[in-house]
């Protein structure tokens, strides 16, 4: 308790002084009061980021809630925050979700002037996932701490009982329920241990004093309690309190029909009104004599429990839950009491609010002139509870698919439309507004502005060309309009010796001023006539157009596809197909032909309207040639030509052969290719290689011989040539040349530069160098006193372009001696040697040269 709560328990602050007060003290309150404090403290947590951390803290007595503070802020139990406690009421926890580095701090839990703070440490890094574990402080038990405590305070409890029934004394005797008849006198007794107690009686939890109402004797440890005339009003709780101990009487049941509280039954009268979707409740609290039977009614229907009705019973009141009202809902609402002494009746009225249904047709036409169209309507069958405040109107002319908003009108169900011009249509869309929303909509029928004025008829149509499933037609407009545009034709069709004329377009489809007509039989002779519309409707027909044939006019053949290669190149084994499209009428006679020779029967050929094709299935090297195709009717014949050569990769050129005729050039000879007989397009390519690149450069192309001179050969360089054979499908594999050469630069090994004598001081390095050419390149060998070093780790030898190196990195006594390089090759050997002495140790003097 603090200074803030106010009712039975109060706390306020004189001084230095803190008074604690209970109002209307009763044997429920039997209570130990003392200062709370913490039993336990909430301790020191270290949680990771994303994780949850828990406070907990157990209190010397039970409190139904403590103030949670965190860095000098009062927290709330929400999303971030849960405050929790036990059912004993002594445990309180703070769980903190979510950790973030904002939440670090300390936090406090405040029990009057009395409080425990601790850190809240979070570690860890960013953009991690959520994780589902919750830090905690120092691990204690704190349930068990907590039922310790509750024992404690229970013993405390027993024992100040046990005082205090020692000293004031127990009831012997108790009250007893006591059903009255109106006006007619109650008893209420009860016996108590001592006769030096003495009673106080309570009704509803108030004290009863002697009044002219009740009558209240104590004699000899009896306690009496007498209304006089008991009524309604009386109906409750009796109670006779003597410290500490306490009797209850039930309430005082009027023999008579069921009553309903006033209060609720004016509430309950007023008619209740809800949104559609929403929840009604209806609740009534009443009195009388049990068993009561409780009844709901809607609309005269008793209702029972549903999936939307649920009616809930109690010994003193009953509540009426209807779920998701709808407005077919809306209605009387009546509660039914009885039982064995009578019954009674309260009505009430639910009113279910929603949008209104669609505004009711047909719309009348009150007005229609050229300059306005005036129309009226029908108001919704239901307004859904709410009057209509406006109407939403929308027009369209006939013929257009757009819908313009005219605007919001008063919610008088008529319109005058000024905007419309003489001769056209519309229509209307119209839709009801009332507080709850807007309604569904409501569309007229089509309203003419003023009097209907027809067009004249049109010109006799005309045929500008003719096919076998197509006749192309085209007319001149009518002169007379009828004072409005001409929105398109109808026309109809006719064949000849029939009476019947068919529709050749709908009326959802006008057409403009010409037209293709493809219903139409090849062969069949057909007259046609038109009539144009306006705003009005259809005009007069056309006098007839003269009769024409369904049929393609005469056309000498022309071929279409200009885009056509005239050669093609195919792999010997690979299908051929060559596509001819072309224009013809009549329908001409193709032939295919190969060098001018028909071709065989091994070639297929396809036609059709307008195309031919010709397939070689598997195509060989004797297919290649010159084919032809001949298109040819009535009215002339044209012919169309392409090449077609099968051929396949070519086989390489026999050998090369090398001449110098002319210094500073070679000329490179070959064989031909087997296949230069059989392909007349085959010719050579002619590669060349230098000893000083790497890469191979053409020097020749499309060379259809079998020679050809190299020229800029420098002299004292290796050269190489290859021969391809090279045609339509692709390139040979090569013929290579002998190399080319026009001196030896071949010599036995000779050393340039030879090696020196070597005094080096003891720990240091030694680098012995020397050079030495030969071709081909010699084997290089290094001897100390005449045993190879080659394979010897502590000695780093190279050969680099014939600088021939050692190194000896630490040189040591037993590095002095003989050194020797001995170089070889298939022409001859060199050697070359030297002493190296060290620094401090006994000289060695020898040198030579071989």
């Amino acid at each position: 308790y603090d200074e803030n709560e106010t009712g039975k328990h109060s706390l306020k602050s004189v001084g230095r002084t803190t008074n604690f007060s209970i109002d209307g003290l009763m044997q429920k309150d039997t209570e130990l009061f003392s200062k709370v404090d913490f039993v336990i403290k909430i301790q020191e947590i270290k949680a990771e980021e994303r994780e949850d951390a828990l406070f907990e803290c157990v209190l010397t007595h039970p409190l139904p809630n403590i103030t949670w503070m965190g860095k000098g802020n009062i927290l709330e139990d929400g999303e971030k925050y849960n405050l929790t406690m036990s059912d004993h009421k002594l445990i309180h926890r703070l769980l903190i979700k979510d950790c973030q580095m904002l939440d670090k701090g300390i936090y406090s839990a405040v029990v009057g002037n009395t409080s425990c703070n601790a850190w809240l440490v979070v570690e860890g890094i960013t953009r991690r996932p959520r994780k589902t574990t919750v830090a905690r402080g120092a691990r204690t038990d704190i349930e068990k701490v907590a039922q310790e405590q509750q024992l404690k305070i229970q013993g405390e409890m027993e024992k100040l009982l046990a005082e205090v029934n020692a000293k004031y004394g127990a009831f012997i005797c108790g009250l007893t329920d006591v059903s009255a008849i109106i006006n007619e006198i109650a008893e209420l007794t009860c016996k108590l241990s001592s006769e030096d107690c003495e009673g106080a009686w309570f009704r509803d939890g108030k004290q009863v004093s002697q009044t002219n109402i009740y009558m209240l004797y104590f004699c000899s440890g009896t306690v009496l309690c007498s209304p006089t005339h008991p009524s309604y009003c009386d109906s409750g709780s009796i109670n006779c309190h003597t410290m500490p101990n306490e009797f209850i009487t039930e309430k005082k049941k009027k023999k008579t029909g069921p009553l309903f509280d006033l209060e609720d039954l004016s509430a309950f009268t007023e008619p209740k009104t809800v949104k559609v979707g929403h929840n009604a409740i209806f609740k009534l609290h009443f009195l009388g004599h049990k068993p009561i039977k409780i009844q709901w009614f809607r609309e005269g229907e008793e209702l029972q429990d549903d999936n939307n009705t649920r009616i809930e019973k109690s010994a003193s009141q009953s509540r009426l839950l209807l779920s998701r009202c709808q407005r077919k809902d809306t209605g009387e609402i009546k509660i039914k009491l009885k039982n064995e002494h009578g019954f009674t009746e309260a009505l009430s009225r639910l009113i279910v609010l929603d949008k209104p249904t669609p505004p009711l047709g047909p719309a009348e036409v009150t007005e229609s002139s050229a300059t306005c169209i005036e129309f009226r309507w029908r108001p919704p069958k239901d307004d859904g509870g709410s009057p209509v405040i406006n109407y939403i109107m929308e027009r369209q002319q006939v013929g257009r698919n757009t819908w313009k908003k005219i605007g919001e009108i008063p919610g008088v169900s008529s319109y005058r439309d000024t905007g419309v011009e003489r001769g056209r249509k519309y229509c209307y869309r119209i839709r009801a507004v009332t507080a709850e929303g807007t309604s569904e909509v409501m569309e007229t029928e089509e309203m003419q502005a003023g009097t209907l004025a027809f067009p004249g008829p049109p010109a006799p149509p005309k045929v500008a060309s003719a096919f076998d499933d197509c006749i192309n037609l085209s007319w001149a407009p009518p002169s007379n309009t009828g004072g409005s545009r001409i929105l398109g034709y109808i026309l109809e069709k006719r064949k000849k010796g029939s009476n019947l004329w068919s529709v050749v377009n709908a009326n959802d489809e006008l057409i403009k001023g010409k037209y293709a007509v493809k219903d139409v039989v090849a062969g069949m002779e057909y007259e046609f006539r038109v009539t144009a519309i306006n705003l009005s409707g259809a005009g007069e027909f056309s006098s007839p157009s003269e009769f024409v044939f369904a049929r393609d006019p005469k056309m000498r053949p022309r071929f279409t596809n200009n885009k056509m290669k005239s050669f093609f190149v195919v792999r010997a084994g690979n299908s051929v197909r060559i596509t001819v499209n072309f224009e013809a009428s009549p329908r001409p006679a193709i032939i295919w032909l190969k060098d001018n020779v028909p071709v065989t029967k091994r070639i297929t050929i396809s036609n059709s309207d307008g195309s031919s094709q010709l397939l070689i299935p598997s195509s060989e090297r004797s297919d290649s040639g010159i084919y032809s195709i001949l298109v040819k009717n009535l009215v002339g014949q044209e012919t169309l030509s392409a090449e077609v050569r099968v051929t396949d990769d070519p086989k390489p050129p026999g050998p090369v052969e090398l001449e110098e005729n002319v210094p500073g050039t070679v000329t490179v000879i070959w064989e031909p290719s087997p296949d230069e007989k059989r392909d007349d397009r085959l010719h050579y390519t002619v590669s060349k290689l230098d000893s000083t690149k790497r890469s191979w450069v053409t020097v020749a192309d499309r060379l259809f011989n079998n020679k050809f001179t190299v020229c800029n050969i420098m002299h004292g360089r290796e050269y190489h040539f290859r021969v391809y054979a090279k045609n339509d499908m692709g390139i040979s594999a090569p013929s290579e040349s002998p190399t080319w050469e026009d001196c030896d630069l071949r010599c036995a090994p000779s050393f340039i530069v030879p090696l020196k004598l070597h005094t080096a001081p003891k720990g240091y390095e030694c680098y012995m160098s020397c050079a030495v050419k030969g071709n081909p390149k010699p084997r290089i060998t290094w001897y100390r006193n005449h045993i190879s070093l080659n394979t010897n780790t502590n000695y780093y030898i190279s050969n680099t372009c014939g600088v021939c190196t050692m190194l000896i990195l630490r040189v040591g006594p037993k590095d002095m001696g003989e050194y020797s390089v001995i170089a070889e090759n298939s022409l001859g050997r060199a050697e070359c040697s030297t002493i190296l002495n060290v620094r401090g140790e006994k000289k060695i003097y020898w040198l030579y040269l071989r």
